[in-house]
């Protein structure tokens, strides 16, 4: 599915951004709720809890797609992203320097 989703152009910033917005989105509905709906504050927070439950699995999915955009098959070598290759690397991780 977060391959499906890459390929499509979702990135993981917009995962993110749906995140937070969902957040916010559960505070206004529960204030809705409760303001507009004579149904008690139950139902409000019924509401409120629904719209909140989007946020972590949003941002999870930011996450997964975030590994894709970085380990994926359309990755970046080691080299075009740092800049240096793997010898160097691991002359680094060694504490060697280049």
């Amino acid at each position: 599915m977060i391959k499906t989703l890459h390929k499509m152009g979702i990135k993981s910033n917009h995962c993110y951004l749906a995140g937070i917005a969902s957040i916010g989105l559960s505070f206004a509905t529960w204030m809705t709720s409760k303001n507009v709906e004579k149904a008690g504050l139950d139902r409000a927070d019924r509401w409120g809890i629904f719209i909140g439950q989007w946020a972590p699995t949003l941002f999870c999915m930011g996450v997964a797609l975030r590994i894709e955009e970085t380990h994926g098959p359309e990755a970046q070598s080691e080299e075009e992203m740092y800049g240096h290759t793997t010898r160097q690397s691991e002359r680094i991780r060694a504490g060697s320097g280049v």
